[in-house]
Parts: C-alpha cells; structure tokens; sequence
C-alpha cells in the first residue's frame, strides 16, 4: 500500500497546480516524488481533461521561485577574504608550504593527511598540531557567498511578528504588545498591525486585514514555524494549524514553512521587522491597542510606503501599484467565516462537550479524539482526516443534541420505534394478529406499547399460524392481555376431522363384500385354503 500524503501537503499540491504550476516544478519544491503529484492531478482533473503541460524556456523562467535559501544580506556580502596566516608575533612553520597545503585543502584532504604527505613529500619537521592550527584558519576564511532568491508580482510574502510599543493604561500599568508585518517580496509593499496575543484567530485575522488593504492575495505565504500556524515543525512535512488551512484554502492561497532555526531563509521580513521596530514605533509608547494601530496606518501610507528601497532602488508605493498588485489573486466575494476550533475526546456516551452543551457523534468514535469547530450557529465535528462526521445546531449549556444516526442498534428499545412500526411488524404475522393488536393498542393505550412487544417475542417461539389462530380466539372473546394469550397458545391443538370417504379405488364395493359373505355361509370359509391332497400310487408298478 503506497504512502498517503497528509492534507496539508495535498491541499498545497493542488492549489500550486491550479495556480498553473507544472507537476515537475511541484515536485521539486514540495520533495514530492512526480508521480505522486501526478496522481493528485489526476484524481483533481476532470475526466476528459489532458494533463498539465510543464513550462520550458522563457514561459517556465518567468514564473517565480518560492524556497529562499538566502538572506538580503547575502547581496551585500562582500568577498571572501583568505587568511594567510600571518598575525602579527611568531610566524607559523607552514606558512613556506602555505600553498601545496592550499592545494591539499581543496582536494578535501583532512589536517591529519597534510601532515603525513608534508614529512613525507616535503621533509616537514613541524608538528601535527602546527598544520591542524593553520589549516584552520586557512579555512576561516573560506566561506561561501550567501543566494539571493526574488521572486515576481505577486509570487510570495512573507509574514512575521516582532515585539511591539508598552501599552500604559490608566490604571498606570503597561503591557506588551506584538507587532504583526507582512512584506510582498517584490514590491516591498507591507502592512503592520499590533495585536496583543500571537493566536490563530489573531493571525487570521491580521493576514485578512492585510488582503483586504492591497486589494489582492499574493500565491504563497512564508512564515517561520509559530505555534499560531504550525502545530508540529519539520522541514519536509510539517502539520499546520487546520483552521490556518481553511483560511488559506478560503482565499486560494497556500502556506510555506521555513526551515527550524533558519531565519535568513525569510530574509525580507526579518528586516521588515527590525524597520518597524526602530523606525515607527522605537521612544513610543501608547494608551491602547486601537492607538497604536491607528500610528501604524499612518506610518506606513506616508513613512514606509514613500521611500526608496535600499535593493530594488525604486519606490514602494509606485512598484506596487503599477506592477505588483495586478498581479495578485483576486479577493473572494466574502471574508473568511470566523470559528472556534479545538480537539476533544468523545465521552463514553457517545457525545463531545462544546461550551457545556453535548453533541452527538458516529458510535465508532468513542473514546477518540476528534476535531471541533462552531461558531454562533452550528458545531461541526471532524475526523483526523478532517473529514466531517455530523453537523449540529447550537444549543444553550446544558443541552444534549442527538442524531438517531449515532445511535447503535443494540441500544435502541423497541418502544423507541413508535407504535406505527410496532403495528406494521405485527401485520406482517397475519391479520389476525395486526387486528388483536390494533384493538388491543386502542383499548390500553401507552401501556399497550410494551404488550406489541411482548407479541412480536411469541413469533420467535410460536409458529405464525398458531399465534393468528391464539389472536382469532382473543379478539373474539374480547380480551387483550398478554398472559390469556400466552394460555391459549399453551393448549393442545385438536386433531383435524378427516371426511369419511364412501367410494375410492383402493375400496371393494359392498357388493363384493356381500358375495364373500354368502359364499362363506353356503361352501365354508372363502378364505381357507384348499386341502393338500395325497399323491396318487400306480398298482401295476407298486
């Protein structure tokens, strides 16, 4: 059985592809093996539909990259500088063999296999210790320039929180604030919001503003693993948060995760941050949170969208609005349905608890963890697969919401069924049952529902025919209790009269039978045998 992909990596797979993606290009930045997402597209496509095409030449340049394995820094960095060595004091040993030990470092020689080809090639007479300490540092300086990755309109922003202004309120006391940054990768476009707590629906919802604010949704999201998006880190496949999944599958937008510890594979933001940070709201200090917020608005309309960008070398607010955001996704027509989501275990009675209410679940789930969003009108209850289990109105505390559908079989009583099924099943004996038991329902009521099943138990140890026979003598005497029933059954059924049958052709006619008797009567008995009669002797021979 092949390995099944997890529905965040499913989601994202077909989201890339609609988003004009080639399978090949899907594969090589999600490591996914290109039959898998072969597959997905297939099982995606419609049934008359030819696969996707991948893009070769200029078509496939043109699209932008997503996976950043560089910082904006690396454009700056400068060349790398080799050490020969020398410091000011004693001079090493090896620095008259500085380069044959050069060559030996870049055919991936160890320090060890240095020294030996030194005394051996060479007649070096340092010491090991002397060729470990300048093979060090001749390696300090060689380090490799850092890749810049950019990306085109529209293609990518990247998202990330930073510690905000105190907020002093009037009782004098101060808190702190977070501060959220989103930045188009090619415009440098951003928005900023403050929030005082890094929660999922705070995210959501700050994401949401910022969408609505450019008129647009850039194709890919990168974010660092935060604990409001991602759940469980892992570079190749990590678990998202599923109400962030929603939100992104809401706006046809997918969600990339950086590698752990690896802050310049979203170079962008970082120093988005840090412009925040020391430019808008640095020396500040605000009263609520709808203040600074309001200061971050301002500041990036007349601050962070007027000025000239250190690397693109063009300003912000124009770049965005001639090129950047006509290439952004469209909005959808209404915003992102807002729920509360968590996990819970199904108790033993089959029901999950939502806000002190109860709801009801499938019997195969119980003591399993499912997942729960509501909001103010309905409770949807989730798999792990996040396939949906059963959907609830919203009940006040207290109240238990059932679906007959959760019930198992074996716990539902007959009486639960209702007096009409009770009756049809007793129809189905004869009809001489279903008229004991209509009269007999008439006649007793409520109670007489506990009698129809006490009568649907006879058929399982009486024959259908004795009991309609029990029913035809009740009803003719007008009685309706179980126990008289049960009597009547218990008596012996009389044997069957069989007709006397005066002609047959296995019958002798009563004319034969008076002839044998007159014969009887005259000769003897008709019935005897003849008498045996001696042998006859011949006197001529005798």
């Amino acid at each position: 059985m092949a390995n099944r992909l997890k529905m965040a990596l499913v989601e994202t797979i077909l989201t890339l592809l609609g988003q004009g993606w080639s399978q090949r290009r899907v594969a090589r930045e999600l490591d996914v093996h290109r039959e898998t997402v072969a597959r997905y597209a297939r099982q995606q496509a419609p049934p008359d539909s030819k696969p996707a095409i991948p893009l070769t030449g200029s078509e496939a340049d043109s699209k932008p990259a997503i996976l950043h394995t560089g910082s904006e820094a690396g454009a700056a960095a400068k060349p790398a500088i080799l050490h020969t060595g020398s410091s000011v004091g004693r001079k090493s040993v090896c620095e008259p063999l500085q380069e044959t030990i050069c060559q030996k470092i870049d055919a991936g020689l160890s320090a060890k296999r240095i020294h030996q080809d030194l005394v051996q090639e060479h007649g070096f007479t340092g010491c090991y210790s002397c060729v470990q300490r300048f093979v060090r540092r001749l390696g300090a300086g060689r380090q490799l320039p850092s890749r810049r990755m950019e990306c085109g309109p529209g293609a990518e922003a990247q998202i990330d929180f930073g510690s905000g202004a105190p907020l002093a309120g009037p009782d004098g006391k101060r808190r702190n604030s977070h501060v959220f940054r989103i930045v188009l990768s090619h415009s440098r476009k951003g928005y900023s919001e403050a929030v005082t707590r890094q929660t999922t629906d705070n995210l959501i919802a700050c994401l949401e503003n910022a969408f609505w604010s450019w008129g647009g949704v850039p194709r890919t999201l990168l974010i660092d693993n935060l604990k409001a998006a991602v759940t469980k880190a892992d570079w190749y496949d990590p678990e998202l948060n599923p109400k962030l999944l929603a939100f992104c599958k809401h706006y046809g937008t997918v969600l990339l995760t950086t590698k752990p510890y690896t802050p310049r594979h979203k170079g962008k933001i970082e120093s988005g941050i840090k412009y925040v940070r020391r430019n808008a709201l640095k020396g500040r200090v605000f009263e609520a949170l709808s203040g600074e917020n309001s200061h971050l608005a301002n500041w990036e309309s007349n601050v962070a969208d007027l000025r000239i960008h250190g690397t693109t070398k063009k300003q912000v607010r124009e770049i965005f609005a001639t090129v950047e955001q006509p290439a952004l996704l469209p909005l959808p027509q209404e915003r992102f349905p807002f729920f509360h989501e968590s996990q819970r275990v199904v108790h033993r009675d089959g029901h999950v608890e939502v806000d002190r209410a109860y709801y009801s679940v499938p019997p195969e789930y119980v003591g399993r963890n499912v997942w729960i969003r509501w909001d103010s009108r309905l409770v949807r209850i989730f798999n792990k697969e996040f396939a949906q289990l059963a959907i609830h109105a919203r009940h006040e505390p207290g109240r238990f919401s059932t679906d007959s559908k959760h019930l198992a079989k074996e716990k539902i009583s007959g009486i639960e069924y209702g007096a009409t099924e009770l009756l049809r099943r007793a129809r189905l004996v004869g009809p001489q049952t279903g008229r004991w038991a209509e009269r007999m329902l008439k006649a007793r009521g409520i109670e007489g529902l506990r009698v129809l099943l006490g009568l649907l138990a006879l058929v399982r140890r009486h024959s259908a025919l004795a009991l309609e026979k029990a029913c035809e003598l009740a009803c003719a005497h007008g009685t309706f209790r179980l126990r008289e029933l049960r009597g009547l059954l218990k008596e012996p059924v009389e044997q069957e009269q069989l007709e006397f049958m005066s002609e047959h052709p296995v019958i002798r006619s009563m004319h034969d039978y008076g002839s044998i008797v007159r014969v009887s009567f005259s000769d003897g008995d008709p019935w005897r045998e003849p008498p045996v009669q001696p042998p006859t002797v011949d006197e001529s021979t005798a």
